[in-house]
């Protein structure tokens, strides 16, 4: 790939970002200027299909808008080519569905329907460029066919629609609170190309109507013209209200109504685009008496014809001399290009002849400058290093923050769980003071219950008032019998209706037969008549036949209006009988809401004497149900501690966990006695609240049993922690078994005082149940510390025989004070250390690095102080917390495990702390490893652990001296870690200097070659691998003695 093809993907690139703004401009014509120096746009399709623009509907979109604008300004063969790549544009479109994320999948889509019109238009009137523009076509036709005048301008004014679409698409997908940058940087190419066909179909239009005289038929392209003049001018007032686009472009300015399609461009006054005409040539005829039309017609197309020839090989004269012109520039900057290319091949021909001369007069001193060469080397390739070691401090840093972080969020759980703690002991008063309302209302209702009293005797003087519903009742008798002769008057009404019913119905009988006794006279009359009078029986017939119809037709509306009469007085008849249930109805309600008063009256009576057995029923139930609710909050709170437990076990017998790796015997026998301590409390207090029933204390029941499954699960850590010190497998196994033993008691003894388990037993069995539980577990936990004896060295078994033998507070003190005393020496140590001069033989990288190491290690012996004196306040508060009365000898004496366990952490923390010391004094000087004071920095870090977890053994809950010895133990924490990173960092720098100085092109090496150097490396990695597990039996091995020989 070529530097300009590289350049033309970069600007793709940038041009089709991600952010949602609009494709730069330099970048868009970068790519328009490619296609024009290279006078095809392949190499821009190409590059536009290997970018992932199809991957964001903002991609897409933008890829769309710089399609748009080469298509428009590149060069005309952009247009001929893409005619080939409808396929990758109509892909844009299935490339989002629906509305999209951002809202650009209809947009998207329009933008492919506008892009694909717009080249079938180009394709079926190759004449036109991109813009549209005038001078252009009329240079490349030569035609004045009005039939393809016609056509064109309707294929513009199709184009035209589709651009008034999709602006009008793109101005309502406009999002509030936004800048909308990349949609209005569509618009950009949308104004050009609506106004450069707006400009032709003008300039087009009007040459019609100059060149036809058939107004009529012209008559629908100006309608449709005028239109699209209003959409225009619409659409360029809305762009015009956009800051953005202004600032892009000039907006064009239309007239408010469109222009004179009957004037000639140059005659036009109102504001329409000033347009340019064809070439045409002016012909003077000379003046004749008459003039035959026809002839003169002839003369000016053939006038105009030579005009329009000369004007056209003019163009394709100046076209050519255009042409000539670039040839002759292209091969003016080839030639200056090959030029200044053999200029340059001189220029280092002559300097290598040059390089050749000096290595030859100074031959004696090529090697000193092979040396030069490679301290130039070097020092390109100490510049990559501080590059490289830069990125690397950048990326600790970044670590440091994640763990920065990681530390806060531990912190937050730590004081949510607090948090969670207070929150319960506050429920916990909550509920007692629940319970305390529930009595103060037990006795509110005994008042309540004395008030119904009083009210009952006003319910008897209530009864008095029976007798006014008595007098209602009479009341509504006398309406019910009102009401019932009104239901008479209707029933007489109704027999009147019946009677008139019967007479209309009689009345109609006579009268039917009166008729057809007029009938049969009539008959009589017309036989007589047909004897007398035969000349005037069919008229007569006729009559009397009408006569007879006229009567049936009567006959017939009575009969209707008789049909009426009768539904008029069956609906009476309903009504009447409805109305009657209905008052009926009313009687016996009300003479059922009469009977009901009474019976309420003789029940109020009786019901009286069982509302005091009832309100003290429901303030039972009441509280029944707290109670209820409270041992439900006792269950959770036991099967929370029992599954503690269960966890415990879990994590005892899974392989991938080690324990605690730190502990001691003595440790773990100062927490076998927490524990035991915690266990005998828990029961105590469970103890106390069966005996006090439904008063007894909640709270220390939650209290005591979080310190006992904490206690159980601390043993089970530490005591898989002390296996590592055992002389066989039996051992472990055995100390194992027995501390899983002592858990599932304790998980036993916590599931068993669930509340459906303890509801069958009396008080004396339910306490006999706890003891008994109580009991095994002091007997596991027995077992347990005497096998945890058994690892002891021989020397702490017999007790304080020896080490321990005098005041024990004493010893504790001194013990602290030395470790404090020998912590401060360190200190000063390392101050001489840092003030010492410096080695003048050492370089300026490797000072920094001793600079470094000294200045972490003071930042450690500094943090180790505070935590010893943090330590001592601690030690020195649990001993006025805890020993009551008795002096602080007795109290160690009591707790003489625990006390073995703080004087061997003290004593441990001193000696690390030395150690460290030392080893850092020898790495400055040179006697020791960098490897050696990561060993000694994290050998601080345990010993300052175990001092924090001997300190925790007996500390109080929520105790202000055991916080500041958690901070000062996060302190030196956080010291090693900086101290081993630095040491960590310098090994990788050396270990990248010998990595690049052994560098090996292992691509140039030969397949034998290849497979040696692998086989190699993996003996290299089986040797190392054999050598770290010995390492480790060796260090496992060095641990034991080392601890059978501590005291």
């Amino acid at each position: 790939m070529s530097k300009t093809d590289a350049d033309l993907s970069v600007s793709i690139r940038k041009a089709t970002s991600l952010e949602e703004t609009a494709p730069k401009r330099k970048h868009v014509r970068s790519c328009i200027v490619y296609t024009w120096d290279h006078r095809s746009s392949a190499a821009f399709w190409a590059s536009m299909k290997i970018q992932p623009v199809l991957a964001d509907e903002v991609q897409t979109f933008k890829a769309l808008i710089t399609v748009h604008r080469v298509l428009q300004e590149g060069h005309p063969s952009a247009l001929k080519e893409a005619q080939s790549q409808v396929s990758w544009i109509e892909s844009c479109a299935r490339s989002t569905q629906g509305e999209g994320l951002k809202g650009y999948g209809p947009l998207i889509r329009e933008y492919v329907d506008f892009l694909l019109d717009k080249l079938r238009f180009h394709r079926n009137h190759p004449e036109f460029n991109g813009t549209f523009e005038y001078e252009e076509y009329i240079s490349l036709r030569t035609i004045n066919d009005p039939n393809e005048g016609y056509e064109t301008i309707t294929d513009l004014m199709n184009l035209q629609d589709q651009i008034n679409t999709f602006q009008r698409l793109i101005f309502s997908h406009f999002r509030p609170g936004s800048s909308n940058e990349c949609r209005i940087s569509s618009l950009v190419a949308l104004v050009h190309e609506s106004y450069g066909i707006y400009k032709f179909v003008t300039s087009m239009l009007r040459a019609m109507h100059a060149t036809t005289n058939s107004d009529d038929a012209l008559e629908p392209l100006r309608i449709r013209y005028e239109a699209q003049h209003h959409r225009l001018h619409k659409f360029y007032y809305n762009c015009a209200n956009l800051r953005y686009l202004t600032s892009l472009i000039s907006i064009p300015k239309l007239p408010r109504d469109p222009p004179d399609l009957f004037k000639d461009d140059d005659d036009d006054e109102d504001g329409a685009p000033s347009l340019p005409r064809r070439p045409v040539e002016e012909s003077s005829i000379p003046a004749t008496p008459e003039p035959d039309p026809n002839e003169l017609y002839a003369q000016q197309l053939a006038a105009q014809q030579r005009a329009y020839e000369d004007e056209q090989r003019r163009l394709a004269a100046q076209r050519e001399r255009d042409l000539h012109q670039q040839q002759q520039l292209a091969l003016q900057q080839q030639r200056e290009f090959e030029e200044q290319q053999r200029l340059a091949a001189e220029q280092q021909r002559l300097a290598q002849e040059e390089l050749m001369r000096q290595q030859l007069q100074n031959q004696a001193q090529g090697r000193a400058a092979e040396l030069e060469r490679d301290i130039l080397a070097l020092r390109g390739q100490y510049d990559q290093d501080q590059l490289m070691l830069e990125r690397y401090d950048g990326r600790v840093r970044a670590l440091e923050n994640e763990l920065q972080q990681l530390n806060q969020t531990t912190s937050q759980q730590l004081s949510s769980k607090d948090d969670q703690i207070k929150s319960l002991q506050e429920q916990l008063a909550a509920w007692k003071s629940k319970y305390d309302s529930l009595a103060k209302l037990y006795s509110q209702l005994r008042k309540e219950h004395l008030d119904l009293m009083a009210k009952y005797k006003a319910m008897q003087a209530k009864a008095a008032s029976a007798q006014e519903a008595i007098d209602r009742k009479e009341k509504l008798e006398k309406e019910l019998k009102a009401k019932n002769l009104d239901l008479a008057d209707l029933i007489r009404e109704r027999d009147k209706a019946r009677l008139e019913l019967d007479r209309v119905r009689g009345g109609q009988t006579d009268e039917t037969s009166r008729l057809n006794r007029e009938i049969d006279d009539l008959k009589r009359q017309l036989e007589q008549s047909d004897r007398s009078k035969g000349t005037e029986l069919s008229s007569l017939l006729a009559r009397h036949n009408r006569e007879l119809d006229d009567l049936e037709m009567q006959l017939h509306a009575k009969q209707r209006a008789l049909d009426d009469m009768s539904d008029r007085v069956q609906g009476f008849d309903s009504e009447s009988d409805k109305l009657l249930r209905e008052k009926e109805q009313e009687l016996e309600v009300y003479k059922a809401g009469m009977d009901e008063a009474l019976r309420q009256l003789s029940e109020l009576q009786l019901s009286q004497q069982d509302t005091d057995k009832a309100m003290d029923g429901q303030i039972d139930n009441i509280l029944v149900g707290h109670i209820g609710k409270l041992n439900s909050i006792i269950d959770a709170v036991l099967q929370a501690a029992a599954q503690r437990v269960a966890d415990a076990v879990y994590e005892l017998d899974s392989p991938m966990n080690a324990g605690n790796q730190n502990s001691s015997p003595s440790y773990l026998l100062s927490m076998v006695e927490k524990g035991s301590a915690a266990a005998t409390e828990f029961a105590t207090a469970f103890n106390n609240f069966i005996a006090d029933g439904p008063n007894g204390d909640h709270s220390e029941i939650i209290k005591t049993s979080t310190l006992f499954s904490s206690a159980i699960a601390d043993i089970l850590l530490n005591a898989k922690g002390i296996t590592r010190l055992a002389s066989d497998e039996k051992r472990a196994d055995a100390i194992i078994n027995v501390a899983r033993e002592s858990a599932i008691a304790s998980e036993k003894c916590f599931t068993s005082l669930f509340e459906e388990k303890l509801a069958p037993l009396n008080i004396d069995q339910k306490t006999d149940r706890v003891i008994s539980n109580n009991l095994d577990v002091q007997t596991l936990l027995q077992r347990l510390s005497k096998i945890a004896e058994s690892f002891a060295p021989s020397r702490a078994r017999n007790g304080t025989s020896n080490g321990l033998n005098g005041d024990l507070g004493e010893l504790v003190e001194k013990e602290m004070s030395n470790a404090a005393e020998q912590i401060a020496k360190a200190a000063a140590r390392l101050n001489q250390l840092l003030a010492k001069p410096k080695n003048p033989g050492l370089s300026s990288f490797d000072m920094k690095i001793h600079d470094a190491i000294l200045g972490a290690a003071v930042a450690v012996t500094n943090a180790v102080a505070a935590l010893i004196k943090a330590a001592t306040e601690s030690q020195q508060e649990i001993v006025a917390q805890g020993r009551g009365t008795n002096s602080k000898a007795a109290f160690y004496r009591k707790h003489n495990r625990w006390t073995e366990g703080l004087i061997s952490a003290a004593k441990a923390v001193a000696t690390s702390t030395n150690v460290l010391i030392e080893t850092a004094d020898g790495v400055v000087s040179g006697n020791n490893s960098l490897e050696q004071l990561i060993v000694a920095s994290n050998d601080v870090a345990a010993s300052t652990a175990q001092l924090v977890a001997a300190s925790r053994v007996k500390a109080s809950f929520m105790s202000k001296a055991q916080d500041r010895l958690e901070v000062a133990s996060k302190a030196v924490n956080s010291a090693c870690r900086t101290l081993v990173s630095q040491v960590q960092s310098i090994l990788q720098q050396r270990g990248r200097g010998d990595d690049e100085f052994e560098k090996v092109d292992y691509s140039k090496l030969s397949a034998h070659e290849f497979k040696r150097r692998e086989m190699e490396q993996q003996v290299e990695i089986l040797k190392l691998e054999n050598e770290l597990s010995s390492a480790r039996k060796t260090l496992g091995e060095i641990r034991k003695v080392s601890y059978r020989q501590d005291e």
